[in-house]
């Protein structure tokens, strides 16, 4: 493989589900963001603290790019909002062991999950009595959470459930952060 300064390439069209690869690590890059500067003197970075971590605050809402699966396993946070934008929220969360999310419902929002690292089971259904849909997730798991949707993700595994969210629309206030899963009740009964 060879080195390509675009972030693309091009792939046979009949081999749709061949890995590409690209070799070059891309941690972090926000061109117009001026917390960026800030942090280190350049427009772009890969690791915004020197030390190989980057800087897991909320990037929203201008154009950014960042390694998903690098942030949501350094981010040691119930719950840490990476990004909001106006029809549109990343979230970064790390559940510990035997922890949950809690069981919710967002009316008006769809919501996305992806797991990073860890294992666990999801339930979902139409009311808080009736979860009729459970499946065991892992690494690489994908959940599709439709508004009006009640739902729960549990970390039945032996490390940190580690994850990323998307919300559409936005379900948190801009550069939101719940350290615990206590933090994110306390927060959630003050804002309604």
């Amino acid at each position: 493989m060879y080195y390509n300064p675009y972030g693309y390439q091009y792939q046979y069209p009949n081999y749709a589900n061949v890995p590409v690869y690209n070799y070059e690590r891309h941690s972090a890059y926000c061109p117009y963001s001026k917390k960026n500067e800030q942090i280190n003197g350049f427009a772009s970075f890969r690791s915004s603290n020197g030390n190989g971590t980057i800087l897991l605050t909320d990037y929203g809402p201008g154009p950014f790019v960042i390694n998903i699966n690098e942030a949501s396993k350094q981010n040691n946070t119930f719950r840490t909002a990476l990004w909001t934008g106006t029809h549109l929220q990343v979230t970064l969360m790390s559940l510990n062991v035997g922890e949950d999310i809690g069981l919710e419902m967002h009316s008006d929002v769809d919501q996305f999950l992806r797991i990073e690292q860890g294992q666990g089971i999801v339930r979902m259904g139409n009311s808080p009595e009736n979860l009729n849909f459970e499946r065991r997730v892992f690494d690489d798991s994908a959940i599709m959470i439709p508004a009006g949707t009640w739902h729960n993700l549990i970390n039945t595994g032996n490390v940190p459930l580690k994850l990323y969210s998307i919300y559409a629309p936005p379900n948190h206030p801009f550069a939101t952060v719940h350290v615990t899963k206590e933090d994110a009740i306390a927060a959630e009964e003050v804002h309604g």
